[in-house]
């Protein structure tokens, strides 16, 4: 039972390093775009001229279209990166057949969207969850589906990568049958998952009229907001608030709007703050777009990184720095908040509910507060021009209310990660000092591999060898053969056998150059 337990645990924490190579390229790519896309807004533009320059909007302009292939493509790059990350054989083969699986995914409910019917029209198609994905009008279900061909193709790659087929199909035998397989695997999955969306979708429109509750409906929507975006129904409940009857329907100046944004649209660039639907309206429908967002933006997200980095482990802290810090500058100007939610929402799924909550329950008293600030983004760039140069705002209540949420979200996130015990960045199980081996500090990875395939008992008797984010992972004829002073003598931070004849041996970060040291050392 301990031993299931803790293969279970190990399978959780895997997956959710395997998740820290996307994300690593989402958070800095996140700020080129947010401030792109900041300055290249019409609302910048009138108060800074200079950005109206044609040569200056071309580079921004181009800038923002350049990264935004990266995030249109989310799902695709944690397909890659949960393949590549869970799988122990064959892991190019796996990220190969990752991509196939998703585009496999995506193209199967589509055609069981056409055989249907119930594929939209495309210029509503964001209310019903679709959109396009590589070309393909499929359904949207975001970094989901890209978790599932990654999952899928990973298991594939272990099980099949040495299959034996008959004479005649021989070639496309052991790895090559890889990608064959998840292709296969992901037609019925791609079969079911409309059924599950669709029902999910349809709940969501049945219980939209919540949303309109005076004071705690946008709440109660945030709070809701936040747990879908796993899934990618976020964008269904945004547009459903934005756009329908579901967000409410408004009367200005005898004229009828409908929903969230297209109220704000009217009376933020048409009426303007001296408008008497200003404070009668702008505090409820500021409360579902970014004045909302601003909260977690700029003071959760914020917290939750002081959090981590201050429950990192003393030596591992400059290392947790860097991930840390460039996860909330993306939030903080690119009003992205993924790499930071996704970090320890599969470490913890427990402290991810426990963050939606919170983060509704934070919003309460912002329509008290009667806050009129923001648009749709929640980025600083957006509070200075929304909020501090606009009138009427009340800017200075969100600030003092984030300061609130800013308190509670630390100390609760500190609690959580210490109680727990979770591996959130720089409290993986290793220590790392540089200065414990010469070798290490003069970068000597042959020297070094040298003394752990020494250690582990020479060439003839290591079976495998793989690396996980800090440890090498080896594979043993004869654990009796072992000399763990030799090992040690590497530098590395700590030796533990999790089974009879699997050694662990942690070198932290340094691990992938010790591992391809290791692997040239193999071949001689």
């Amino acid at each position: 039972m301990n031993k299931t337990k803790s293969s279970w645990k190990d399978g959780i924490q895997t997956f959710g390093r395997s998740l820290l190579l996307p994300i690593a390229l989402l958070a800095p790519i996140g700020m080129v775009m947010g401030i792109c896309s900041a300055m290249t807004q019409s609302y910048m533009i009138a108060k800074f001229p200079f950005l109206g320059n044609e040569i200056v909007k071309l580079i921004f302009s181009s800038l923002q279209t350049i990264t935004n292939i990266v995030f249109n493509n989310i799902p695709l790059l944690f397909a890659m990166g949960v393949a590549q990350g869970m799988a122990k054989k064959e892991k190019g083969i796996a990220v190969f057949a990752a991509t196939v699986g998703y585009l496999t995914l995506n193209v199967v409910m589509s055609v069981y969207l056409k055989a249907t019917g119930t594929l939209a029209d495309p210029a509503v198609a964001a209310q019903v969850g679709q959109g396009t994905v590589l070309g393909i009008q499929t359904l949207k279900i975001e970094a989901m589906g890209g978790l599932i061909a990654g999952l899928v193709a990973a298991k594939v790659a272990d099980k099949f990568y040495r299959l034996e087929l008959p004479l005649a199909f021989a070639f496309f035998g052991e790895k090559k049958s890889i990608p064959i397989i998840t292709f296969a695997c992901m037609i019925p999955i791609g079969l079911v998952v409309p059924i599950i969306w669709n029902a999910l979708t349809s709940f969501l429109i049945s219980i939209s009229f919540i949303f309109t509750t005076p004071y705690i409906g946008s709440a109660i929507y945030y709070a809701l907001n936040r747990a879908l975006i796993p899934f990618g129904l976020h964008h269904v409940l945004a547009s459903l608030v934005r756009f329908t009857e579901a967000g409410g329907t408004y009367m200005i100046n005898g004229q009828e709007f409908v929903g969230i944004l297209n109220a704000t649209n009217e009376i933020l660039f048409n009426l303007g703050p001296d408008s008497e639907y200003w404070s009668q309206l702008m505090p409820i429908l500021t409360s579902y777009l970014g004045g909302a967002q601003m909260l977690t933006t700029l003071f959760r997200v914020p917290a939750i990184g002081l959090a981590m980095y201050h429950t990192a482990y003393a030596k591992n802290k400059k290392i947790a720095k860097g991930v840390i810090l460039t996860c909330c500058l993306t939030a903080f100007l690119g009003n992205i908040t993924e790499p930071l939610e996704f970090s320890f929402l599969f470490i913890s799924p427990a402290l991810f509910v426990l963050y939606c909550v919170m983060c509704g329950i934070g919003l309460l008293p912002y329509q008290l507060f009667h806050i009129c600030i923001g648009y749709i983004r929640g980025t600083i760039f957006d509070f200075g021009i929304f909020g501090l140069l606009y009138e009427h705002t009340q800017w200075i209540y969100l600030v003092l209310l984030g300061a609130v949420n800013f308190v509670v979200f630390y100390f609760v996130f500190k609690w959580f990660i210490v109680k727990f015990g979770l591996e959130t960045p720089g409290r993986e199980e290793f220590e790392v000092e540089e200065s414990a081996s010469q070798l290490l500090k003069e970068k000597n990875w042959p020297a070094i591999a040298a003394l752990v395939v020494e250690g582990l008992g020479g060439k003839e008797n290591i079976v495998n060898v793989e690396n996980c984010i800090s440890r090498l992972r080896v594979d043993l004829k004869d654990p009796k053969k072992v000399d763990q002073v030799k090992i040690k003598d590497s530098g590395c931070a700590g030796i533990f056998f999790p089974s009879e004849k699997h050694i662990h041996v942690v070198f932290g970060p340094h691990v992938e150059f010790v591992r391809h040291a290791v692997d040239d050392l193999l071949k001689k």
